[in-house]
C-alpha cells in the first residue's frame, strides 16, 4: 500500500529481537488497521535470527514500514530509538509477538480527540496463552480488564502495571515533556506508567479487548529479573513516597496490613525511601514483629492514620479494601492498596 509521503498522525514503535515466529503476524495487524494514517517504525533490536529479513520484505511491500537499528540491547533503548525517530503526533506501542485488532488506532486516536483532558490511552486485552501455570497472568489480564477511567487508573497504580504496555497510544508532548524509557534494574513500563502519572498525565483505557496478548514462555515479564516482584516493590515505593507526601495527610507516617515476612521485607522499601512505618495489621492476634502489630479488627475509625496494604496472597487485596470500605476508610485519602 502507497500512501502520501507527509507527517503521519501516529508513529506505531514495535521493537523486534530474534521474533522470526511472530513478527509477520504482529506487523500485519498493524498495517491492515482501520486508521491508515501512520507509520510503523520496526526496531531491530540485535537479532540475530531472520527477523530483520522479515522486516525487509515486510517493509519492501508498505512505505508506512520504516526499519531502524539499535545496537544496544533492551527494550528500553529499542523503545528510546523509536521515540526519537517518530513523527507522529500520537505515539502508539506494540510487541512482536502480539496481534493488534482492526479498530485499535482508530478507536484510541478518536478518544483522545474527544477526551482532551487525556493524554494517554489503552485498552483490555484478550489473553491468548501458550503455556502451562498461567493462572497468575490470567489474574492479571483480569484485573487489568476491570477497570478503565481515570480515577480507576490513578487509584490502582501501585497494585501492578495499570496498563498493559502494547496496548498505549499518547500524545507525542506527553513524551517530549517527561521523557521516555530508562534503563535499570526496574520494569521500564510499569516506570513510565508511574513517572507519568506523578507528573499528572491523565491515562484511561477503551473499554474493550484491542489487543491479542501473547504469553510465550520466553516474554520477558517471566524471564528477566526486572520483572520479577521484589523489582515491581522497589519502583512502587519510589514512586509512592511522591504520591503520599502530596496525597497523605499524615505523611511520611503510615501502617502497612501484613505483617508476614515478605510484607516486612518489601515494607522495608517504604521506610528506605523515607516514610515511617508506625506498625502493622493483621488477622492473627498473636503476631509478632519488631514494630507494633494491631488486629485488623482494632484499627481506629477513618480520618485517625492512613494505611497502605501490602498482602500480596491472591485474593486478600479485595477482601482488604472491602473491610476498610465498610469501615468508612476512602481510598486515595485513607489507604491505598500497594498488593
Amino acid at each position: 500500500m502507497k500512501i502520501e509521503n507527509k507527517t503521519p498522525e501516529v508513529s506505531v514503535i514495535l521493537p523486534f529481537y530474534n521474533a522470526e515466529k511472530t513478527l509477520a503476524v504482529a506487523v500485519e495487524s498493524i498495517l491492515h488497521q482501520t486508521f491508515a494514517d501512520f507509520e510503523l517504525l520496526l526496531i531491530n533490536n540485535c537479532s540475530t535470527d531472520n527477523g530483520f529479513k522479515i522486516a525487509k520484505e515486510l517493509g519492501n511491500t508498505d512505505s508506512r514500514i520504516r526499519i531502524l537499528h539499535e545496537l544496544q540491547s533492551g527494550v528500553a533503548y529499542a523503545m528510546n530509538c523509536g521515540l526519537k525517530n517518530a513523527r507522529g503526533r500520537f505515539i502508539a506501542r506494540m510487541d512482536a509477538d502480539d496481534t493488534a485488532l482492526p479498530d485499535k488506532l482508530k478507536m484510541q486516536v478518536e478518544f483522545l480527540k474527544k477526551n482532551k483532558g487525556i493524554d494517554f490511552i489503552g485498552s483490555e486485552v484478550k489473553y491468548v496463552t501458550h503455556n502451562k501455570n498461567t493462572e497468575g497472568f490470567k489474574r492479571f489480564v483480569d484485573w487489568g480488564n476491570s477497570f478503565h477511567s481515570e480515577k480507576e487508573i490513578e487509584i490502582n497504580r501501585f497494585v501492578e502495571l495499570p496498563i498493559v504496555n502494547p496496548t498505549i497510544l499518547f500524545k507525542r508532548k506527553v513524551y517530549e515533556k517527561y521523557g521516555g524509557c530508562l534503563q535499570g534494574s526496574f520494569p521500564e513500563d510499569y516506570e513510565m506508567q508511574l513517572r507519568y502519572l506523578s507528573k499528572g498525565v491523565k491515562m484511561a483505557k477503551i473499554d474493550k479487548p484491542l489487543l491479542e496478548w501473547r504469553d510465550y514462555s520466553t516474554r520477558l515479564t517471566r524471564t528477566d529479573d526486572r520483572y520479577s516482584t521484589e523489582a515491581f516493590f522497589k519502583i512502587k515505593a519510589k514512586y509512592f513516597k511522591k504520591w503520599s507526601e502530596e496525597n497523605n495527610r499524615f505523611h511520611p507516617n503510615i501502617w502497612v496490613w501484613g505483617a508476614g515476612r515478605k510484607t516486612r521485607q518489601r515494607a522495608g522499601l517504604l521506610e528506605s525511601e523515607g516514610l515511617i512505618i508506625l506498625g502493622f495489621i493483621d488477622i492473627k492476634e498473636s503476631k509478632t514483629t519488631v514494630k507494633q502489630t494491631l488486629h485488623y479488627s482494632k484499627i481506629p475509625e477513618a480520618g485517625k492514620n492512613f494505611i497502605v496494604p501490602m498482602v500480596a496472597n491472591y485474593g486478600a487485596g479485595d477482601k482488604i479494601k472491602n473491610f476498610l470500605t465498610q469501615k468508612k476508610y476512602i481510598e486515595g485519602e485513607d489507604f491505598i492498596m500497594m498488593s
